[in-house]
């Protein structure tokens, strides 16, 4: 069957496998992307770990925190002038106020009014592309972060025991390192509960079909499948990463060893990681 240059090229985009392993794999598997993928994997010549789809076009993120609720949005445009026009930037940040103000999911009247607006004073077309709220109680904050002058942007959730810990510098600290941990390593799951059980079930299937090529005996392929998966689930997972600061500890160790210091447990329970032109 024929295979089209752009379906290669996206594969290629999404495993880095090569240009004609990308071909094969797609002839392999009749033309089926997902087919295909695997079959990269399972020769080890994809990445294990899912990404997201690359940047497709320009814009910013933008982030705004209340009292008792942050949101973070992307605004898209067509070129990077714009992105970088102080309208535009003006435009994020009132639409992050409004995002703020209703209780829809959506972008309301309002919002799509101000878009509007702007779109007539710079001449190009601009979308609220996506946005997303997170609610702050009591006993968390929620620190933001914004890379690249607006090319990717970050909101973690902490939470503790005892309200005042917050309010500590250290853990002010630490909630912004963390910040720029996701933004540099853009971790798939917060811990190894988040993944879905589907997905754990194929990278197993995934790594002993590896294990196999390589012509281990049966009685090894556990062993090798589990230190595979341990591994793996360090590269994915928040919690399991090597900290930015500290690569000799991972996050849930630094974050362990701030809350015996301080006397309150301190967790991560929510992040977002927003990039501009993103495939979501």
């Amino acid at each position: 069957m024929e295979i089209k240059a752009a379906e290669v090229k996206k594969l290629r985009q999404k495993t880095g496998a090569g240009m004609v392993d990308c071909k094969n794999a797609l002839v392999k598997a009749e033309g089926d992307p997902a087919k295909a993928e695997r079959f990269l994997k399972e020769l080890g010549l994809a990445a294990a770990e899912k990404r997201s789809g690359r940047a497709t076009n320009q814009g910013s993120v933008f982030t705004k925190i209340k009292e008792n609720e942050a949101v973070i949005l992307e605004v898209g445009c067509e070129t990077d002038f714009v992105a970088n026009n102080e309208d535009f930037a003006v435009l994020g940040n009132d639409l992050a106020e409004l995002a703020l103000k209703t209780d829809s999911i959506e972008p309301d009247d309002e919002m799509k009014e101000r878009v509007t607006e702007t779109i007539s004073t710079i001449k190009e077309n601009i979308s609220l592309k996506r946005f997303k709220k997170i609610k702050i109680s009591d006993n968390e904050i929620v620190v933001d972060y914004i890379h690249g002058g607006g090319s990717i942007g970050i909101l973690v959730k902490f939470q503790s025991e005892k309200k005042e810990a917050l309010s500590d510098n250290r853990v002010k600290a630490l909630a912004f390192d963390c910040a720029l941990h996701i933004a540099a390593y853009n971790p798939e799951y917060l811990s190894r509960a988040d993944i879905p059980s589907e997905y754990v079930t194929e990278q197993e299937e995934i790594f002993t079909v590896q294990a196999k090529n390589l012509g281990r005996p049966e009685k090894v392929l556990e062993g090798i499948v589990k230190g595979k998966m341990n591994k793996h689930f360090g590269e994915i997972c928040f919690l399991e990463q090597a900290f930015v600061k500290d690569d000799k500890q991972s996050v849930e160790k630094v974050l362990k060893a701030l809350s015996n210091e301080i006397g309150s447990k301190i967790t991560v329970t929510e992040y977002i990681y927003y990039r501009v032109g993103e495939e979501v």
